[in-house]
């Protein structure tokens, strides 16, 4: 299989083929990921919430963003390798938004960063593309903007918030990015702005008229117990297996079942 580009996301919706994304932390889960032939393998800030423990993705380091794009980088192949831009690392300056940038492609392995972005950002993500890092924007319910939002709420239902969605993201096709996620919007927001602009948008909780799709693989996979939105679709239930799994190894190990013969050495 070609090494997928930004080029190759964005003719794939001029081609009318869907686009699929997942999030990965760590080696051995973006080797699973790029096995399956997943398009673009993102290296979330969630990693705060799922990772660290973290309340809200507010604390995540760039430092820690780093680290985990360095650990998935080493394990992809084909997949594009996106990495977030976590609160404060990209807001101060233009200067320090392209230094911490190219940090991630430089030193993390990514091929591009992703940005959770409103009108006053869009100069500072224009000064990135600028310097030759692809970008991929966020747009609807951004959640380095929480409390500014007012918590976790679709984006968009008004006219007035609606229309500047659909400012925002003609922006971000005006200045270069290649790929916008969509996130908490209505299907039929997120229909007219994947409709009115060329580059791919990419929906969470955002209908089945994106370009692509993407989720949270821990959400994915059933492993995030009492976390169940409406728009997610679990497609394992992890979680148990795991429990199942560790209680096994415990109750064999009390019992004096494991290690048996079979997993011991011999003079």
């Amino acid at each position: 299989m070609n090494k997928i580009h930004p080029l190759t996301i964005t003719r794939k919706k001029q081609e009318g083929k869907k686009i699929t994304m997942l999030t990965a932390h760590d080696y051995l889960m973006a080797r699973l990921l790029d096995e399956t032939g997943i398009d673009i393998i993102l290296v979330g800030d969630s990693l705060g919430n799922l990772v660290s423990g973290y309340k809200t993705t507010l604390p995540v380091t760039l430092q820690e963003i780093l680290y985990h794009s360095r650990a998935v980088s080493h394990g992809v192949e084909r997949a594009l390798v996106i990495s977030d831009m976590p609160f404060l690392s990209y807001h101060i300056s233009m200067e320090e938004a392209k230094r911490n940038a190219g940090i991630l492609i430089k030193e993390g392995g990514a091929q591009g960063v992703k940005i959770e972005a409103n009108t006053s950002l869009i100069p500072i993500m224009k000064s990135i593309i600028d310097i030759g890092i692809p970008v991929m924007g966020h747009l609807g319910f951004t959640p380095q903007f929480l409390y500014q939002l007012g918590g976790y709420r679709i984006q968009g239902k008004t006219r007035e918030s609606s229309e500047m969605l659909m400012k925002l993201a003609k922006d971000m096709e005006t200045i270069g990015c290649f790929s916008i996620v969509l996130e908490l919007v209505p299907a039929q927001l997120s229909e007219q702005i994947s409709k009115s602009i060329s580059i791919p948008t990419i929906g969470i909780g955002a209908g089945p008229h994106c370009d692509g799709q993407v989720l949270v693989t821990h959400d994915l996979l059933g492993m995030t117990e009492n976390f169940k939105p409406k728009f997610l679709k679990q497609y394992a239930k992890l979680n148990n297996t795991i429990k199942k799994a560790v209680r096994s190894f415990k109750k064999e190990v009390e019992d004096m079942v494991y290690p048996g013969k079979e997993h011991s050495f011999s003079l």
